[in-house]
């Protein structure tokens, strides 16, 4: 049976001679895996570049429940991304987030408020014409309130960290720039210096991996701090 669906692509792997496997977090399953077959040709019909790191997505899909695979019939992408794949600031940024995003969602249950979230979010990090430095740390406090771990605030973090045995601090006033990144929009500039993101970086990541199971290490942040750096 064909269900239209909008998805926000997060990676794939080789399949075959021509054809992929694209993981895909999709408004009405949640996170599905999709066979495509033949998009590595040179007739493809479908490119590959549709399933580049959070491209959003119009989706005709044959949908099974509880199939490790499904199949795509018909896709387009509605609002291509010019920002995220050209400028390097921006795609290390998306390449973080959809690392944290593949760690971090789980199942295939529909959650159309935080694909709703994560669209728009999408959006707002595409169209941001500077001051986009901080953006993943903003990202990760949002979405831990879809995930159902937000803290209330930056002093919160640090009681769990503690009681977790986390052999990292939060000193005062990293707690007063993760208050303002939780109260804040996207939109608003907080000016803090590099060593002070990546610290709280390393609070925020050690703060998912205490309400995450076997969240593990995130293989994008190195790269991520010397983009930003």
């Amino acid at each position: 049976m064909l269900h239209k669906t909008k998805g926000i692509a997060l990676n794939y792997i080789k399949y075959k001679e021509t054809s992929i496997i694209a993981k895909i977090y999709t408004e009405a399953f949640g996170l599905t895996s999709y066979i495509v077959n033949g998009v590595r040709s040179k007739k493809a019909r479908h490119k590959v570049a549709f399933f580049q790191p959070l491209t959003l997505l119009d989706l005709v899909v044959y949908h099974k429940k509880n199939a490790n695979l499904n199949r795509i019939a018909e896709l387009k992408c509605p609002e291509p991304l010019m920002d995220l794949p050209a400028k390097i600031k921006k795609s290390s940024i998306a390449i973080f987030i959809t690392e944290i995003l593949i760690k971090s969602l789980k199942g295939e249950a529909e959650n159309p408020s935080l694909f709703h979230f994560l669209y728009q979010s999408i959006l707002v990090l595409e169209h941001l014409p500077d001051h986009h430095e901080n953006f993943h740390l903003q990202f990760m406090l949002k979405l831990s309130q879809f995930l159902g771990f937000a803290p209330a605030d930056a002093h919160e973090i640090n009681t769990q960290l503690s009681s977790a045995g986390a052999k990292i601090y939060v000193s005062e006033e990293e707690e007063m720039i993760i208050d303002l990144f939780i109260e804040q929009n996207y939109e608003n500039t907080i000016s803090i210096s590099n060593s002070v993101r990546r610290k709280i970086l390393d609070q925020i990541l050690e703060f998912y991996k205490i309400h995450i199971d076997a969240f593990g290490e995130v293989k994008s942040v190195a790269v991520l701090n010397e983009v930003l750096s």
